[in-house]
């Protein structure tokens, strides 16, 4: 099952919370918010709610889920005690679960507040953009993760009836999805042109990022006395092959099982003294035994690849890319800037719904910070 269907309280991705002082107003009393005049209702809060609280029991799990009811958690409570207590521990009162359930509430509240509020910033936002999901293309978006999640239709089916979900609610996630990819298309439009200067620049800066180190080969013995490395030196002078005195004398599993074979090694790897050894070591000629805090080793250096430098034009792609990427990150950092702002100043909360989004969120006490986690238009 793909995380992208099942996560369906996942955040649209252009959406974050900021803190701004305000005073709540203007929600209707069969609603939780508002955004930019559109209501939020009761109803859809509750019934994400309880999808919510299905998606907290955890997978395989044959337990209920129980679903916060504030203020009193009566069926909440209810459902707890009904579960079986683990072995050796008590039996939890009524208060203790009560709290448990309220607890779990108030994430859950934040967590569909959140979805909730965000999806409406995001439907407000492509209806400032004119842009539209159309139903056959949100339909074959949604009809794609189902294949790709569930094997057999039936599957799907007991999905849908456990998660207490609807296809009307898999859509409207599908459909913000479809939205938030399309914003995100406008946001970094014109983004992808990298000037042939901007490359140079860069190489230019980066040498290094595009060079590659000498490397050798090796072939090793690694002992724990001097002795046990003469050993394994006049083992191998004798015409016995590195393979069979690595198993025999060597300590290094990782070496032993590849036959002695020390690949790649780059200066600076390896403990000062073995490094110093490695460097100034002429090709096919047995070196050792140099002393390290590892052991002794004795070692050949059996290939020498000597270091490298791409050109700018080897590297052109690489860097375009890589700008690229740059430039649009930051299209999307100072939009989602401005996104947050617009957004949050039009969304009230009704009381006992309040977060961080909303425009009546309380402000930061001194000495802290908002939460800023923004994410951009991202998508994947």
């Amino acid at each position: 099952m793909t995380k992208k269907l099942l996560s369906v309280l996942a955040l649209p991705t252009i959406a974050a919370a900021l803190l701004v002082a305000g005073c709540g107003s203007g929600v209707p009393s069969n609603s939780v918010a508002t955004v930019d005049g559109t209501p939020i209702k009761k109803t859809d809060f509750n019934h994400w709610l309880a999808i919510a609280a299905r998606q907290s029991v955890p997978p395989g799990s044959t337990a209920k889920p129980a679903i916060p009811d504030p203020p009193n958690y009566t069926n909440c409570v209810a459902t707890l005690q009904k579960q079986p207590v683990p072995k050796g521990q008590k039996t939890p009162s009524a208060a203790a679960l009560k709290a448990q359930c309220e607890q779990q509430y108030n994430g859950l509240k934040t967590q569909v507040m959140e979805f909730l509020i965000q999806s409406q910033w995001l439907l407000k936002e492509a209806d400032a953009r004119n842009l539209t999901a159309k139903p056959a293309q949100v339909q074959s978006q949604l009809n794609d993760q189902i294949k790709q999640s569930f094997p057999k239709r039936a599957d799907f089916n007991k999905f849908l009836k456990s998660s207490g979900m609807t296809m009307n609610d898999l859509l409207f996630r599908v459909k913000v999805d479809v939205l938030t990819q399309q914003v995100r298309q406008k946001v970094v439009a014109g983004q992808n042109k990298v000037s042939d200067a901007a490359v140079t620049s860069y190489y230019n800066k980066n040498k290094a990022r595009f060079a590659q180190p000498e490397r050798r080969d090796l072939l090793v013995v690694l002992t724990k006395t001097q002795a046990k490395a003469n050993q394994a030196k006049s083992a191998i002078q004798g015409g016995q092959s590195w393979a069979s005195v690595a198993k025999k004398f060597s300590i290094d599993q990782a070496s032993k099982s590849q036959g002695g074979k020390l690949p790649g090694v780059a200066k600076g790897q390896q403990e000062k003294s073995f490094d110093t050894a490695i460097f100034s070591a002429k090709k096919n000629q047995l070196q050792g035994p140099v002393k390290t805090q590892f052991g002794y080793y004795v070692f050949k250096v059996t290939k020498i690849t000597p270091a490298s430098q791409q050109t700018e034009q080897q590297a052109h792609d690489t860097i375009v890319n890589l700008l690229r990427s740059q430039q649009e990150q930051t299209a999307i950092n100072n939009f989602v800037k401005d996104y947050q702002k617009k957004y949050k100043s039009k969304t009230n909360c009704a009381k006992g719904y309040v977060i961080d989004s909303c425009k009546n969120a309380p402000k930061p006490k001194k000495g802290t910070t908002g939460a800023t986690g923004a994410q951009g238009t991202t998508g994947g």
